[in-house]
């Protein structure tokens, strides 16, 4: 006799249908938490209690959310109410970033040519646009928040609020403008701050090249002047050679003399065997050596231009690879930078905003030309004047544009900053004493971050941005000027170059 077990069993009676048919009742859901303000209620229900408040970082209004934003939204979503369920009140604001390069690069992506004013006016009302977009589609979701109300940072008074914050900088002397290498997106031709850098593997021609020593540079190394003598570099970056001034050695490293029958080269002792196995440079006979220091204040001619590039010393010169022999351009890199001030060199950058040579490069074949294209063009160079060593395949990490995806070069143009040396104990002992992290090695993280941060490049050479100008115009609460310095009247008054994005 068949028995029917279900009868036998214990479960729970629900309302619950056999059949989900989410694509169906998960809109009319949301519309009734909507229609009956059910974020609002949990808001009311919970006056008065402990507060508990997500800061969250805004995505940009550039597009439809994807992978990225949606599991950004949701996992916040869930730290929310996962804290009102434990009794707290925990608002949520959602916000959006209206401002930079990722909507004006969309936006002049789609038309060239455009006056300042008008990609201004586009990019207002891209961004706008996408605000709705995503508030419907992270509303989709299931996310609760105040989204009549959002933070966007093109509001009046999110911007006022910026003007107000820039300005303590300001009345603290902690801005600056200067010029010198900052990273330069040759794709969207503006400076670019390091979290809008990303890193590429790649592969470059890496040169080994001369610069020889003049016979009354030879004669002060005590070295006989039967034959050519030259000093020996290693660039990864062929195309900066048109912007050497200089050569940097340290001083405390011993520099060996290879000599064979046509020439002498000086390398680091350290590197002999490495800069031997890459060029298959032939030294038969003995080496004599001298210590860096007494290469100091030797010139060295430029391979293929007429000038002269002075070997200075420098504490930066390292002996993993190359020849210890550090080929300086003060305009093309931070270190060189340095040096080449403390030095009294001239800031050499004979590059455009589009990466393509100008007339100051020296090499009117050149001119107009992307740098990295002329990599082989300048390869070639060395190798018609007889000043190349060698050459290798070099794959290495490289500093990518976020948003163009091309590759950054490091270009000396005049920008804002930020001093972060004044600003940097402060921030260490926040971090440190004033901020509970969870997990405990977000705390490395960043305050290995703040310890290497150099000074804050600010200015970008974009259109839409937050523009200091603007927001005195603009804002309903105007900051008080009279509350500021002199020196800071002018620098807010002139403040249209100071920003030209978030």
């Amino acid at each position: 006799m068949s028995q029917n077990y279900k009868n036998t069993l214990n479960l729970p009676r629900t309302e619950f249908p056999m059949k989900a048919n989410l694509a169906a009742r998960e809109p009319e859901m949301l519309r009734v938490w909507e229609e009956t303000r059910l974020y609002q209620q949990i808001q009311k229900s919970r006056e008065g209690r402990e507060l508990f408040v997500l800061h969250d970082g805004p995505p940009f209004a550039n597009g439809d959310v994807h992978m990225g934003t949606a599991l950004n939204k949701i996992l916040k979503d869930f730290v929310v109410k996962s804290q009102t369920m434990l009794g707290k009140r925990a608002p949520y604001v959602p916000g959006w970033d209206c401002h930079g390069l990722p909507i004006e690069y969309k936006v002049v992506k789609e038309s060239r040519g455009l006056s300042p004013l008008e990609i201004r006016k586009r990019s207002e009302a891209f961004a706008r646009k996408f605000v709705n977009i995503q508030r419907e589609q992270f509303k989709r979701l299931g996310v609760f928040g105040d989204w009549q109300h959002p933070y966007l940072t093109m509001d009046p008074k999110y911007e006022a609020e910026i003007l107000r914050a820039f300005a303590v900088f300001v009345e603290e002397g902690l801005v600056y403008q200067s010029k010198k290498p900052v990273f330069w997106s040759t794709g969207a031709q503006t400076a670019l701050a390091e979290a809008e850098v990303e890193y590429q593997d790649r592969d470059d021609t890496a040169v080994y090249a001369r610069f020889p020593l003049p016979p009354d540079q030879v004669a002060k190394t005590g070295l006989p002047t039967d034959k050519p003598v030259s000093v020996a570099i290693w660039t990864t970056t062929p195309w900066t050679l048109p912007a050497n001034l200089a050569i940097a050695v340290d001083p405390n490293t011993e520099y060996e003399i290879l000599s064979n029958r046509d020439e002498r080269v000086i390398v680091a002792r350290k590197l002999r065997d490495q800069f031997i196995h890459q060029t298959g440079f032939v030294a038969p006979e003995e080496s004599t050596f001298r210590v860096g220091k007494q290469l100091v204040g030797l010139e060295a001619q430029h391979p293929f231009l007429d000038r002269k590039s002075t070997i200075l010393a420098a504490d930066f010169v390292t002996m993993d690879t190359g020849t210890g022999l550090v080929h300086i351009a003060p305009g093309h890199g931070e270190d060189d930078y340095w040096l080449g001030r403390a030095n009294g060199l001239e800031i050499l950058s004979p590059v455009d905003d589009h990466g393509r040579f100008t007339d100051e490069a020296g090499l009117p074949n050149l001119t107009g030309k992307y740098v990295f294209d002329a990599n082989t063009d300048i390869i070639n160079l060395l190798r018609e004047r007889r000043m190349l060593l060698g050459q290798q395949n070099f794959h290495h990490s490289y500093p990518y544009c976020w948003r163009s995806k091309t590759p950054i070069i490091f270009r000396n143009v005049e920008q804002f900053f930020i001093r972060i040396d004044e600003l940097r104990g402060r921030a260490l002992s926040a971090i440190h004493n004033e901020v509970k992290w969870i997990p405990g090695w977000g705390e490395n993280r960043i305050a290995g971050t703040v310890e290497s941060r150099p000074d804050w490049v600010i200015s970008r050479q974009r259109s839409w941005g937050m523009r200091c100008q603007f927001s005195i115009r603009r804002t309903e609460k105007p900051f008080s000027m009279q509350k500021l310095s002199a020196s800071s009247q002018i620098w807010l008054q002139s403040g249209v170059q100071i920003f030209g994005s978030n």
